[in-house]
């Protein structure tokens, strides 16, 4: 097994891979494999993918450029932002993305069953010769019709078999099957999936159950909460080339969408009212051909379009993303259209389009600052985009 440590958007990697090898990894696409400068020798360079994947005989990991802590906040607030901003996750020594994310799993899954496995009563629909719960009469009338036995029922089980546990087990066997776990992370993980040996496993490309937070479940909220986490990478299915891989992996332009979407959602329509539109879909053209959908759409509370935002995981603002904000602008009658970057803190960078009257405005978000460094510039920002007020806008309904 040949094992490839890159960094996500770093330098390539020179390795030495089999011909099949590096077949495989190139039609995963979760890497961009190149020739390297000598037979057998290729070059592997990290996108915008990071975590970790076996794909044939290759073993491989790409390490965030966030600190880990750092993006578990992000992940976890995108997810729940009521919960997860005054909640920690105490994360071990492990400097990996997925050897950290697999203790704070088995931790806090440990630590959330000491009272034993959650119990709670779970509908079922059966077919029984006796009569227990209630009975089915559509069911009956269309299946047994002109037999008084066996009966369609409805009844309530008292049971371990229920969505929380179902997305604990779940993600604990996800986690078990992802490399790069460290050896006592997956000595615990199997402990623990025995403990939810009832308990039944969400089939691949199943929804994750809905679950209501109760008294019941509170000490299994943030074990939850990171299974919840562990069950989005792990169903990702990387690659178009028929590659079978086990893996963990997030698309971090996602992550910093997701994050900057609710965050903006929640500080804007909690200080500035209205409605935040995410991903709303809209046309450029009167046919109906050149479909738009910004990331961000705010609508002010006498239902006009206040702002447009479009969020960017890249450091430098490109000529693309001006062109497809001015695009936005046009289509929206804004005078002023948002582009938000990862990067570090520093002023607006604003740029004024020649003949239009439209103003496109550069903002910067730094992913290295604290989780309430961050929350506080996003407030920041709603404040900037909500008080640019475009001078002709209009309401689509």
């Amino acid at each position: 097994m040949s094992l490839i440590r890159v960094r996500e958007a770093g330098p390539p990697v020179q390795v030495h891979l089999g011909a099949d090898d590096a077949r495989r990894l190139a039609a995963s696409e979760i890497v961009d494999v190149r020739p390297g400068p000598a037979a057998g020798v290729w070059s592997v360079r990290a996108g915008r993918k990071i975590g970790a994947a076996r794909v044939g005989g290759v073993e491989l990991h790409i390490e965030p450029k966030v600190p880990v802590a750092r993006l578990l906040f992000l992940l976890g607030y995108a997810r729940n932002p009521k919960g997860w901003r005054d909640e920690s996750v105490p994360l071990t020594e492990h400097a990996g993305l997925v050897p950290a994310l697999a203790a704070a799993l088995w931790r806090q899954t440990d630590r959330a069953l000491r009272q034993g496995l959650l119990q709670g009563y779970r509908t079922v629909d059966d077919t029984s010769p006796v009569l227990r719960g209630r009975l089915r009469e559509a069911a009956q009338l269309s299946r047994r019709a002109g037999l008084a036995l066996p009966l369609e029922i409805r009844h309530d089980d008292y049971t371990v078999d229920i969505p929380e546990n179902r997305i604990l087990a779940t993600a604990v066997d996800r986690m078990l099957r992802v490399p790069g776990v460290d050896a006592e992370s997956r000595r615990m993980l199997r402990h623990l999936a025995a403990r939810f040996a009832e308990v039944t496993r969400l089939r691949p490309g199943e929804p994750v159950p809905a679950w209501r937070p109760t008294r019941l479940n509170e000490r299994l909220r943030i074990a939850l909460r990171l299974a919840d986490l562990v069950l989005v990478g792990a169903s990702v299915e990387a690659g178009r080339g028929g590659v079978l891989t086990n893996a963990f992996l997030l698309d971090m332009w996602r992550v910093f969408e997701d994050f900057l979407s609710v965050a903006l959602r929640t500080a804007v329509e909690s200080a500035h009212g209205g409605t935040v539109v995410l991903q709303a879909h809209h046309y450029l053209d009167g046919q109906r051909r050149l479909d738009l959908r910004p990331d961000i759409l705010w609508r002010t509370g006498a239902g006009d379009i206040g702002a447009v935002v479009d969020a960017k995981y890249k450091a430098d603002a490109a000529r693309e993303d001006a062109y497809q904000m001015l695009a936005y602008c046009v289509a929206y009658q804004l005078t002023r259209g948002h582009l938000v970057y990862a990067s570090g803190e520093h002023p607006p960078v604003r740029h004024v389009v020649r003949n239009a009257g439209i103003e496109i405005v550069c903002h910067a978000l730094d992913l290295d600052a604290d989780p309430a460094g961050l929350l506080a510039r996003v407030c920041r920002l709603s404040d900037e985009i909500t008080h640019s007020a475009p001078a002709w806008t209009v309401a689509l309904r």
